[in-house]
């Protein structure tokens, strides 16, 4: 039983008071501040017996001074959040996939093997992802439920949560249980999106069944291959936004479902899936209007930034953008949109030196492939999925919540008057 003793020291600090001198050697500003702390309502005084001097609350002084010292740390944080991870490297104008050169891994390895490789470090050659008719079908009906202009983020967050729904073991966050989500959800998204070809073949690599999701025309080899490499191109990018809104559901531990429809929810925003989109529709206008003068001229005009062009990781050219160009050098009806990308980055060139990004060599695939403008975002949400899984797994391994930052709190200082 404690004594009387033990719990004095509590009492006392609990109304201990500081004098003016005490008060400013620990915030470390001189007395005529704490006084200006006084005024501004950051702190409050006590006159002494006989109005004599100033005392001031200790526990109160002692958490004005840690603010500061958040405060000050927060000025000397250069903004940029800092998260290890084993997965993507980006440096002078290349990028890594595990040590790996992602634009050779993507020239030489299907989509599906890349994932495979960025999951576990390990390639397994010739392997497709395929997922079972229960989890397609209901994944299919939520999706037909939507209205017909539905956009295709809207339609495969909608088919994420459907297929969640359909499965009761989506709470094990082991290793082995997420890595059979992953290669099941991917296959998902794409078989419950509405196919354009009615001839198509839901089997075979995940290129070929996107293919049929996304245009009319007859596949031809060439341009299976160019789909099949931005999806591998497109995998991973480090930690971009909504890979972010993954690493943070995965830290709530959230399962990988809801992980990947927290992804998709940040990448439907204007300023990260949407750029393809735009790209693909300045390519439209140039090649209707002959020439990029006039169309970059208007762009100017209005104020608004010329999509598909610079990055803000790579100084030079975006490796993905010149690995996919080059595969568009072999498809003759290409040729066009090619011409039209060059006439863009020259044009803009005598404004502003910027080189093409990965936006708008899908841009020249899309307008070139008579795919829709929104074919881009479906394209770069399929293939970021597996990525996005890779950093949930990630994630999984690391104490829980810590992607919960403490908020700095600049507003009134309480206690305030209750409003009337």
């Amino acid at each position: 039983m404690s004594s009387m003793r033990d719990q004095q020291p509590a009492v006392d600090a609990a109304e201990r008071r500081l004098t003016t001198k005490e008060t400013a050697e620990l915030l470390g500003v001189k007395p005529e501040t704490v006084y200006a702390y006084v005024s501004r309502g950051q702190l409050s005084s006590r006159r002494g017996p006989g109005g004599r001097g100033s005392s001031f609350d200790a526990k109160e002084v002692e958490a004005l001074a840690r603010r500061k010292r958040r405060d000050a740390s927060a000025a000397d944080f250069s903004g940029e959040l800092s998260v290890r991870t084993r997965i993507t490297l980006i440096d002078k104008d290349r990028y890594y996939f595990r040590g790996v050169d992602a634009a050779e891994l993507a020239a030489r390895h299907t989509y599906e093997e890349i994932a495979e490789w960025l999951w576990t470090g390990r390639l397994r050659p010739g392997v497709t992802f395929t997922a079972p008719d229960a989890s397609v079908a209901v994944a299919r009906r939520a999706v037909d439920a939507l209205p017909e202009h539905t956009g295709p983020t809207d339609r495969l967050r909608v088919a994420a949560i459907a297929a969640a729904a359909a499965d009761p073991l989506r709470f094990d966050l082991s290793e082995d249980a997420v890595l059979g989500t992953a290669r099941v959800l991917i296959p998902t998204l794409v078989t419950a999106l509405p196919p354009v070809r009615h001839d198509h073949r839901d089997q075979g690599p995940l290129a070929h069944r996107l293919w049929a999701r996304l245009t009319g025309r007859p596949a031809d080899d060439a341009s299976l291959r160019v789909l099949d490499t931005a999806l591998g191109l497109l995998v991973d990018h480090d930690l971009a936004a909504s890979t972010l809104a993954v690493r943070v559901a995965a830290s709530a531990r959230a399962h990988a479902y809801a992980a990947v429809s927290a992804g998709l929810g940040v990448l439907e925003g204007p300023l990260h899936g949407a750029a393809g989109g735009l790209a693909h529709r300045l390519i439209l206008e140039v090649l209707d209007r002959g020439s990029a003068g006039p169309v970059i001229a208007d762009e100017l005009r209005e104020g608004r930034r010329i999509p598909g062009l610079g990055h803000r990781l790579y100084p030079g050219e975006d490796p993905r953008a010149r690995a996919l160009f080059a595969l568009l050098e072999d498809i003759p009806r290409a040729a066009p949109a090619l011409a039209a990308a060059r006439d863009i980055v020259a044009t803009t060139a005598r404004h502003t030196p910027l080189h093409a990004n990965v936006d708008l060599a899908l841009a020249v695939f899309t307008a070139s492939s008579g795919m829709p403008s929104s074919a881009s975002e479906t394209i770069f949400a399929v293939a970021r999925t597996a990525g996005w899984i890779a950093h949930a797994l990630e994630e999984y391994g690391e104490r829980p919540l810590r992607m919960r930052p403490s908020g700095r709190y600049v507003g009134p200082r309480p206690p305030q008057p209750l409003p009337e």
